[in-house]
C-alpha cells in the first residue's frame, strides 16, 4: 500500500440521506458478490464495475476526475443448519418487530482503497479521513435499499392525529442504564420508548417466540399511551420508527426531536443501530412470498445463457418484469439498447447513470441478453433436483421509471398493461428529439374510426395513432361451483377480433339532424404495426369491486390474417357530418330564457345547462341552487370541463366508448369535457384530434409532414410472439408471468425462474404480443 496525495480533498462523508451505490454497478449488473467486486466512488458514491471488458469504474473516473474508490467484494459465509430441517417456515408477517440476521452474520467483506489518478494503486486506508469515510460507506444504507424502503412507505406511513396532538407527561431525563433493557424483562434489542411517559417495553412476540415479549403492547393496553418510538432506529437527521397502537399502524411524528428531548435524548447525537420495520417487512416478503408456481405443479427444465436471464422479484414487481421480458425479446429493443450500451455510457451527459433512462435501459439489455447473469448457482439445495439462477434485479430502473408516478413509484402491485403503456410513453419522450431511434415505433399504427348517423346517413372519420388495442371478451357463464367459482364458455381469439371491428350502435346527438339519433360506429386498421399488442378486457365491476373474468381464449391457428379488418376510408357517395361548433356545447335557447327570466346571470345559466346535459330548465335550476356557493360559479366557460364538482364517469360509460376502439385516457377526457354525457362524448371523440399531451406518437418531419406509422400492405399476417398471464382475482393483486416464443419452443419467465414450457396456457393470457409475418 502506498501514500496518495489525492486522499486529501477528494473524500466525503455520506449522510443518512446520501444515495450510496454500493451493491452493484450503475451501468451493468456486476455486483459486490462477483470478483473483483465493485468500486464505490468516495466523492459522489457512484458504483462502477472493475471488469476488464466494461471497466465502468474507470470510465466514471475519466468523466468526473473523482480519483478515490473503495473496492467492496462480498463473500457468503457458511450458514449453519437449523436444528430441525423439517421446521415449517413462518406465515407472512405484516406487523414486524423481530431482530434480523445482520449482513455481518451472513457475509464477509473484503475492502481496499484505490486511486485511479495514480494508476489504480492500492492506497493506505488509514490515511487522512479514509477510516471514517470507509466506515460510513460500509454502514450506510445502500441507494437500492433507500429506494426500496421509500417505495414501500410511499403513501402508507403518514402523520396521524395521535402523533400530531401528542401530549407528554412531565419531562424527565432517562438514565442511561434505564435504556439498557425492557422495563419488564431482560431483552436489550427491539425496544420501544413510550413517548407519553418514557416507559421502555420490548416489541411483540413473533414466530417461534423470538424478538420480543410484547411488553410495549401490554403497556399500551394498561395506560392507553398510544405512541412509541423504536430505539436503535433514531438517526441524527430526526427519523425513526414510530408506531401508533391506537391506529395499529406505523406513523410519522412531525415533532420527534421535541418529543425525544422531553426524555433527555438528543437526536443529533443518535446512531441508527437496528433495522426499521419497513426494512424488516421487505426482508420477510422476499424470503417467504415469491415461490415458483407452474401450471401443472411439475418442475420444468431450467434454461440458462443469453436471452434466458430471469428478473428477480423486487416485491410486487412481477408486472414490470413480464413487460420487460416481452419487449426485450423484440429485435428493435435489442438493437437500440444492447450494441450501443458502451458508446452511450461514454457519451452520457448525466452525472449519475442511475438517473438516465437510456443508461438503465442499456443496462437491462446487457443484463437480459448477454447471458452473464444467467448461470446455474453453485450452491444448490439438496432437496432441489435442478439448478437455479440469480437473474438480475433492476431496482435502479424501477426507481427511475416510477419517479413522480403515483402508482409505479410504490411497491404495490400494478396492472402490467398500464405499465406497458407508461413505458412506451416514457421512451417516446426520451427519444422525441431523435424519433428514428425510438424502438416503440414498432408498436405504432393508425386506427380509423367511422361514425354514421342512421337517419341522415352522413359520416365522420377519425384517424389516430395507437400502440395497442383493447378487445372485449364475451363472458357466457356455464356454471358456478360450490366454491363460488364461475366457469365460462371458451371464445376464440378470432371472435374477439371480429367483435373489436364490428359495427356497434350508440346514442348520438347528430349535428346535421340537430336531435338525438342512433349512430353506427366501427374501428378498423388504416395501417398495421410490426408488433401488435392486444389487451384483453378480462375485468368487470361487480358491486363497485373489479372482478376478473376467467374466460378461456382459444388460439386455433398459428398465424392470423387481419386483412378483413382494414379500413376503406371515405367513399365517393358519402356525405360528411358538419364539424362541431367551436363555440362550445349547444344550449337549448328556450331553457336558457326560462332561467334568465328567473333572474340568474347568463353565464351561470349556460354552465348549469351544460352540467345537466341540456335536460331541461328544472334540472338546471336545481343545479344552480346546489352550486350557488361554488368558488368558480362565475368563472368564464372555457369548455364544459370547467364546470365544478364534476363526478367521475361510470365504468359502464367508459367501457361503452372503449368498445368503439378509443383508449381509456381519451374516453375519460371526452366524458370529462362533456359532463359525462355519452352522446356528446361520442361527438367529441370524433371531432377532436389527439394533441401532444395525449400522445407523442405523431411525428413531424422537416417538411412539416405527419409521419404515418405502420403500413397498409396486404396480407397482414401475425403470429403470437409472447403473452403475459395473470393469476389472481384483480390486476392489483396476484402474480404475472410471461411466455416468450424462442424459435420452436415456448419459454416461461416467472421472475428469476426461466424454464421451457411444452404446454403454454395461451387461453389464460391478459396481454398478447403478436409479430407481423413477412413472407
Amino acid at each position: 500500500m502506498e501514500s496518495c496525495p489525492h486522499v486529501f480533498g477528494h473524500c466525503k462523508l455520506p449522510s443518512a440521506f446520501t444515495q450510496v451505490y454500493k451493491e452493484e454497478c450503475t451501468q451493468c449488473f456486476d455486483s459486490q458478490d462477483l470478483a473483483p467486486g465493485i468500486d464505490v466512488c468516495l466523492t459522489c458514491f457512484n458504483a462502477g464495475c472493475n471488469n476488464s471488458e466494461r471497466h465502468h469504474a474507470q470510465n466514471h473516473y475519466e468523466k468526473t476526475n473523482h480519483p478515490l474508490v473503495l473496492n467492496i467484494h462480498r463473500l457468503i459465509k457458511d450458514k449453519p443448519k437449523r436444528a430441525d430441517e423439517n421446521e415449517e417456515p413462518p406465515q407472512k408477517i405484516s406487523k414486524l418487530a423481530i431482530i434480523p440476521e445482520s449482513d455481518k452474520d451472513k457475509y464477509e467483506f473484503i475492502t481496499h482503497v484505490k486511486c485511479y489518478a495514480c494508476g489504480g494503486i492500492e492506497v493506505d486506508r488509514t490515511s487522512g479521513d479514509l477510516p471514517a469515510v470507509i466506515d460510513a460507506v460500509m454502514t450506510s444504507m445502500s441507494a437500492a435499499k433507500q429506494s426500496e424502503i421509500k417505495a414501500w412507505e410511499e403513501g402508507n406511513i403518514v402523520i396521524c392525529d395521535h402523533t400530531r396532538d401528542l401530549v407528554q407527561e412531565q419531562s424527565r431525563t432517562l438514565e442511561s442504564q434505564s435504556l439498557a433493557h425492557c422495563n419488564n424483562c431482560d431483552l436489550k434489542e427491539n425496544l420501544w420508548l413510550c413517548l407519553v411517559c418514557g416507559n421502555l417495553g420490548c416489541g411483540r412476540q413473533q414466530y417461534g417466540g423470538l424478538g420480543g415479549n410484547g411488553h410495549g403492547l401490554a403497556h399500551y393496553n394498561l395506560t392507553k399511551h398510544s405512541i412509541s418510538c423504536k430505539l436503535g432506529t433514531i438517526t441524527p437527521e430526526g427519523t425513526a420508527d414510530i408506531y401508533c397502537y391506537e391506529c395499529d399502524e406505523s406513523r410519522l411524528d412531525p415533532y420527534l426531536d421535541k418529543h425525544l428531548a422531553n426524555f433527555g435524548i438528543n437526536v443529533s447525537s443518535q446512531q441508527k443501530t437496528e433495522k426499521s420495520m419497513t426494512e424488516l417487512q421487505i426482508e420477510q416478503n422476499q424470503l417467504f412470498g415469491w415461490s415458483m408456481e407452474t401450471k401443472d405443479g411439475k418442475k420444468l427444465e431450467p434454461l440458462f445463457g443469453p436471452g434466458y436471464t430471469g428478473i428477480k422479484n423486487l416485491g410486487n414487481s412481477c408486472y414490470m418484469a413480464s413487460v420487460l421480458q416481452s419487449v426485450f425479446s423484440l429485435d428493435a429493443f435489442q438493437q437500440r439498447y444492447y450494441p450501443t450500451a458502451m458508446e452511450h455510457h461514454k457519451q452520457c451527459t448525466q452525472d449519475n447513470p442511475a438517473n438516465c433512462i437510456q443508461c438503465q435501459l442499456s443496462k437491462l439489455a446487457d443484463g437480459l441478453l448477454s447471458g452473464r447473469y444467467s448461470q446455474p448457482t453453485q450452491i444448490i439445495d439438496a432437496e432441489n433436483e435442478q439448478p437455479e439462477q440469480d437473474g438480475v434485479a433492476p431496482g435502479m430502473f424501477k426507481t427511475l421509471i416510477g419517479k413522480g408516478h403515483d402508482e409505479f413509484s410504490t411497491m404495490r402491485q400494478q396492472d402490467a398493461f398500464e405499465f406497458f403503456q407508461y413505458l412506451v410513453t416514457t421512451i417516446e419522450r426520451k427519444e422525441h428529439s431523435n424519433p428514428t431511434n425510438d424502438p416503440t415505433n414498432i408498436f405504432k399504427f393508425t386506427i380509423q374510426r367511422r361514425l354514421q348517423c342512421v337517419e341522415c346517413n352522413r359520416v365522420r372519420y377519425k384517424d389516430s395513432t395507437e400502440s395497442s388495442i383493447s378487445i372485449s371478451v364475451p363472458a357466457n357463464k356455464i356454471e358456478t361451483n360450490e366454491n363460488n367459482e364461475t366457469k365460462y364458455e371458451p371464445v376464440t381469439f378470432e371472435k374477439c377480433l371480429q367483435l373489436f371491428a364490428a359495427d356497434s350502435a350508440v346514442e348520438y346527438t347528430c349535428p346535421a339532424c340537430n336531435k338525438k339519433t342512433i349512430a353506427m360506429t366501427n374501428t378498423r386498421f388504416l395501417t398495421f404495426p410490426e408488433v401488435l399488442v392486444v389487451h384483453t378486457r378480462r375485468f368487470e365491476e361487480e358491486n363497485w369491486v373489479p372482478r376478473k373474468i376467467v374466460v378461456p381464449i382459444l388460439f386455433e391457428q398459428d398465424c392470423y390474417t387481419f386483412d378483413e379488418y382494414i379500413a376503406h376510408g371515405r367513399q365517393d357517395n358519402e356525405e360528411l357530418l358538419p364539424e362541431e361548433s367551436t363555440a362550445g356545447p349547444a344550449i337549448n335557447e328556450s331553457d336558457l330564457n326560462k332561467l334568465l327570466e328567473m333572474g340568474f346571470p347568463e353565464n351561470r345559466c349556460r354552465k348549469a345547462l351544460i352540467a345537466t346535459g341540456n335536460n331541461g330548465a328544472d334540472q338546471a335550476m336545481n343545479w344552480l341552487f346546489e352550486h350557488m356557493d361554488d368558488a368558480d360559479i362565475d368563472a368564464p366557460i372555457l369548455g364544459s370541463a370547467s364546470v365544478s364538482n364534476a363526478q367521475e364517469p361510470s365504468e359502464g360509460d367508459v367501457s361503452t366508448l372503449m368498445a368503439m376502439g378509443f383508449s381509456e385516457t381519451r374516453v375519460r377526457k371526452a366524458l370529462s369535457e362533456t359532463c359525462n354525457n355519452v352522446e356528446r362524448a361520442v361527438e367529441w371523440l370524433f371531432s377532436h384530434p389527439e394533441d401532444e399531451s395525449d400522445s407523442l406518437s405523431v411525428q413531424v418531419d422537416a417538411n412539416n409532414t405527419i409521419k404515418v406509422f405502420g403500413d397498409s400492405t396486404l396480407p397482414a399476417e401475425y403470429q403470437l410472439q409472447s403473452f403475459i398471464s395473470h393469476k389472481g382475482t384483480s390486476v392489483h393483486c396476484g402474480h404475472y408471468v410471461v411466455h416468450v416464443r424462442k424459435g420452436e419452443k415456448w419459454v416461461l419467465f416467472n421472475d428469476n425462474n426461466v424454464v421451457e414450457d411444452p404446454q403454454p396456457p395461451l387461453e389464460e393470457a391478459y396481454v398478447y404480443i403478436l409479430m407481423r409475418v413477412r413472407r
